[in-house]
């Protein structure tokens, strides 16, 4: 008798415009905190308060820096066609005359990702932090709270980033394609310091 091949199911991976008409016939509650990467929808963990001071300093520092130059997004979606549409804690994306009310930003617009991370530092670094160079983010960012450090990804490619910077005495740090501005981050960590 020959043996029989059983297939496991396949998976529905959600498409972007998938999300977004599930969102709009709200399906949806409203105060969901959710995120569709990969094609599967993900809930957010909760913001605690280290991680809300870090990204509300990192915001001001790069809004005051980056004025006329360039949007600083906070905690709102970026458009990663055709399955993920993440919500980074911060992005430095190129101005638009629109303003984004047409489209949320995608790849070609974006300068830099931030993602602060505490309890979901190992999903930033083994999963968002792949696509991201996967799409051609040509940096990201991901603070990292319980270690005091800032890591630093550049070079994207398919396989993931090819250059990583740790930032742990933390000073001034460049910002990418913003012609020589920099932002200081050697306060990040202070007030939570013992």
């Amino acid at each position: 008798m020959a043996a029989t091949v059983h297939e496991f199911p396949h998976k529905h991976l959600l498409t972007v415009d998938e999300y977004l008409r599930m969102g709009a016939a709200g399906i949806f509650k409203e105060e969901a905190r959710i995120e569709l990467i990969e094609g599967e929808i993900i809930d957010m963990a909760p913001i605690g308060t280290w991680h809300a001071s870090i990204v509300n300093r990192l915001a001001e520092k790069l809004i005051v820096r980056l004025q006329g130059v360039a949007n600083v997004s906070i905690q709102a979606p970026v458009v990663l066609y055709p399955h993920s549409m993440p919500q980074p804690d911060l992005a430095v994306v190129r101005k638009r005359a629109d303003a984004y009310i047409s489209a949320h930003p995608a790849p070609a617009d974006i300068h830099l990702l931030i993602e602060v991370a505490d309890a979901t530092l190992a999903f930033d670094r083994d999963v968002k932090l792949p696509l991201y160079a996967r799409l051609g983010i040509p940096e990201t960012w991901l603070i990292d709270i319980p270690n005091r450090q800032c890591l630093r990804f550049s070079d994207p490619s398919p396989s993931g980033y090819r250059q990583q910077a740790t930032l742990t005495g933390l000073g001034q740090v460049m910002l990418p394609g913003m012609n020589n501005i920099w932002i200081d981050l050697s306060d990040l960590f202070l007030a939570h310091e013992s």
